[in-house]
């Protein structure tokens, strides 16, 4: 489902919504408010040890409760993502990181059916900096996996998830 399904009154003051000439937007026909639909980023962490494992979490809830899923979470608004991905990885597993390098961008959908939102997936390879990984947050669990041992896609969270790992194992053979 698009991010503007279903939308036919304007948020702002109330007016009817019609689609733009260019069709990329909603515009409202009383105060003029444009609205265009997007997909929403994320910012992701490839945290690996000195042995080359890679710090994994089990998803305390839905969507996809109980699959494995690297660290992260949603960019908000007006933040910088490096900024999202240090605030994303204390709250998740009190630890404190520092990007060392961006490896990609995965588009996927979080959630299923009429809830599910498109999202845009910024993944960097991070390296530790101060803490010891404790779940919290929505994190039923962590664990450190081999290079040689990560999940499968079927265990992945979400579609890029693999991929994400995939991406960082090709740059680290």
């Amino acid at each position: 489902m698009a991010l503007q399904d279903g939308w036919t009154r304007c948020p702002r003051c109330a007016g009817e919504l019609t689609r733009a000439s260019d069709d990329k937007a909603l515009v409202c026909g009383a105060c003029g408010s444009r609205y265009y639909a997007h997909s929403n980023a994320t910012a992701n962490a490839i945290v690996t040890d000195g042995a080359g494992r890679v710090l994994l979490g089990r998803r305390a809830r839905a969507p996809e409760q109980g699959k494995w899923d690297v660290l992260g979470g949603f960019v908000d608004e007006g933040e910088h993502p490096e900024d999202a991905l240090r605030r994303e990885l204390r709250e998740e597993a009190g630890i404190d990181v520092e990007p060392v390098a961006f490896l990609g961008t995965f588009m996927d959908w979080y959630g299923s059916g009429e809830g599910a939102v498109s999202t845009l997936n910024l993944l960097w390879s991070v390296r530790l900096v101060a803490g010891e990984p404790v779940a919290a947050d929505d994190v039923a669990e962590l664990r450190w996996f081999a290079a040689d041992a990560l999940p499968g896609p079927e265990e992945c969270a979400f579609d890029c998830v693999h991929p994400m790992l995939s991406a960082w194992r090709q740059q680290h053979p």
